[in-house]
């Protein structure tokens, strides 16, 4: 039987609390890392989590990866996504897209067409790994529009259920690696004791507002506002979070969870494999354009090659 978002036992609480500043990434973006810096390297099953921000002409052009999947949570503008198996398609405001990398892919992520150069296209993008037997998986991709993302509303408590379920309300989207993914708002004195599987890593990333993590019975609690990231204990199966400002603004924060793989981490950028060898590989791989990596040897994105970067 499914667990509630009321469901009683030990509750988790804030291990590490970190401030994501803004670094530069691709090609004139910026983004906020807090999964995947040289203070957390990696928090398995999570690879890299970055808020991001970019404004035309700037993005994320042409780029290879191997070896895990990725989620893209568009919350303002919207980004074309080009890639060399031929898919294209613009991730609108609300939208997602879940990108299984697996054996090889080299893609884009650029501003639409429809977004100037006064637009902030904005989002999260997390990278989370693939156990040894699923890295060389083919491409795949699963893309939900905002209108069909799975919501609920509760006591002043909305949630868009991204991955894994909420008061039985379940999401459309299917993992390879077992991960839960809540966005959350909590409207000003609201509350949520949300479920989280007892031995899965998991934590907490606060987009907007000001709320408290942890125990609300004790002085267990950590405080928290927009950029950053809480690390949450093991040892529990739940985590109570309220909206306790007196500013009348709303807390929006995702909750994201995942089983642990549990197998060794060994990354070159863009590639996250088991083993050293594996990597030397696969960047062979990626510079004979083979083993996967064939059709991107003529290929190049068309917002790429609009902007004269290849």
């Amino acid at each position: 039987m499914p667990i509630s978002e009321e469901a009683s036992g030990k509750k988790r609480l804030v291990v590490k609390k970190l401030f994501a500043r803004q670094q530069h990434e691709g090609f004139g973006a910026v983004v906020r890392r807090s999964i995947g810096r040289f203070e957390l390297r990696y928090f398995d099953p999570f690879l890299v989590l970055d808020e991001f921000s970019v404004t035309a002409p700037a993005g994320f052009p042409d780029h290879p990866h191997r070896g895990w999947f990725s989620l893209s949570n568009i919350l303002n503008g919207e980004i074309l996504h080009e890639d060399c198996e031929g898919h294209k398609g613009v991730i609108r405001q609300g939208g997602l897209q879940w990108m299984t990398a697996g054996k090889g892919i080299v893609h884009s992520e650029m501003p639409s067409s429809n977004a100037t150069g006064t637009t902030q296209n904005k989002g999260l993008q997390l990278w989370i790994n693939l156990s040894s037997k699923h890295k060389l998986v083919m491409p795949s991709y699963q893309e939900i529009e905002s209108k069909d993302i799975a919501e609920a509303e509760k006591k002043g408590v909305k949630v868009r259920i991204i991955a894994g379920e909420w008061n039985g309300v379940k999401s459309k989207i299917c993992t390879r690696t077992p991960t839960m993914y809540l966005d959350f708002t909590l409207s000003p004195g609201s509350k949520i004791s949300q479920h989280i599987p007892l031995h899965w890593n998991a934590f907490v990333y606060v987009l907007q507002g000001h709320g408290h993590f942890g125990d609300a019975r004790s002085q267990h609690s950590t405080a928290a506002a927009a950029h950053h990231l809480l690390l949450l204990g093991l040892g529990g199966d739940r985590l109570e979070a309220w909206n306790g400002s007196d500013s009348g603004l709303p807390l929006r924060f995702i909750l994201v969870g995942g089983e642990p793989i549990g197998e060794p981490v060994v990354q070159f950028g863009p590639f996250v494999m088991n083993t050293q060898e594996e990597i030397d590989q696969t960047i062979d791989d990626f510079e004979n354009f083979s083993n996967g990596f064939e059709k991107a040897r003529h290929w190049k994105s068309q917002a790429a090659s609009d902007l004269g970067l290849f």
